[in-house]
């Protein structure tokens, strides 16, 4: 398989001014191409660190990474990556379709293309019909849906996540997890996946990668067997509830590391 991301022996430690802050510490990852990739570990533990790093919105104080085969900087120029955040980002003055243009307005894309682009990847989404609606209009998993048609719109290579569900209740999660699965199916995108959930995870997931508390390192990385048209009743499954066992035991294992 043709790497996406390639990260070796990669830590991060924050200058403060009372101590350093150690994020991460002597991680290796490869990410493939159409790879479905969570980051799962404790609260504070980096995976949200590395998911910036990866986006060149942290820069590492050793180690080495590349994105596509260049540096996340270059990445970012190119914008071989969308980024959905926790929360929605959207501009209440701004209708569904304002927002979501809103990039490609910026790269100078033509009107036209602007509005098909809107209307392919709502359609995506399951948001027909509501371009015309401000975000104030709409559920927070609806917000949620716009967040991450307009992280597709300028149509990057890979999709960088961070926790986009973490914030919504329990059906309203499940129900966009699904919705998430087909996306991915749909796009073939690589996605890189950051959640506090062993269900989330394991659901989604074609590897799970482990991180210990901080300085944030990988435990583990667990390769999903599971089939990729799966529906959430595979959640009962043996297969599904050996994978989250492996998953808890390992964040279990995490905590024996040293800070």
């Amino acid at each position: 398989m043709e790497p996406v991301i390639e990260i070796g022996n990669l830590s991060l430690t924050f200058q403060t001014r009372d101590s350093p802050v150690y994020a991460l510490s002597g991680v290796d990852l490869r990410v493939d191409r159409g790879d479905f990739v969570s980051l799962i570990g404790p609260s504070g533990c980096g995976k949200t660190t590395l998911l910036r790093v990866i986006a060149d919105l942290e820069q590492p104080t050793d180690g080495r990474i590349a994105v596509e085969g260049v540096s996340p900087e270059e990445a970012r120029l190119r914008r071989i990556y969308g980024y959905v955040f926790q929360a929605p980002v959207l501009y209440p003055w701004r209708t569904v379709q304002r927002n979501l243009t809103m990039p490609l307005e910026i790269m100078g894309i033509s009107r036209a293309e602007r509005q098909e682009r809107a209307r392919h990847y709502l359609e995506l989404v399951n948001l027909t019909g509501f371009e015309r609606k401000f975000p104030w209009q709409l559920s927070g998993g609806m917000q949620q849906r716009v967040s991450i048609a307009r992280a597709l719109s300028f149509e990057p290579d890979l999709l960088l996540m961070d926790e986009p569900f973490g914030a919504l209740d329990e059906i309203t999660r499940d129900h966009l997890n699904e919705q998430l699965l087909r996306l991915w199916e749909r796009t073939g995108k690589t996605v890189v996946f950051v959640t506090h959930s062993i269900p989330e995870a394991v659901f989604l997931s074609s590897r799970i990668v482990v991180m210990s508390p901080r300085p944030g390192r990988i435990v583990d990385v667990i390769d999903s067997g599971l089939p990729r048209d799966r529906t959430l009743d595979i959640r009962e499954t043996p297969e599904f509830l050996e994978i989250a066992l492996r998953v808890r035991r390992g964040l279990r294992a995490g905590h024996s590391y040293d800070d």
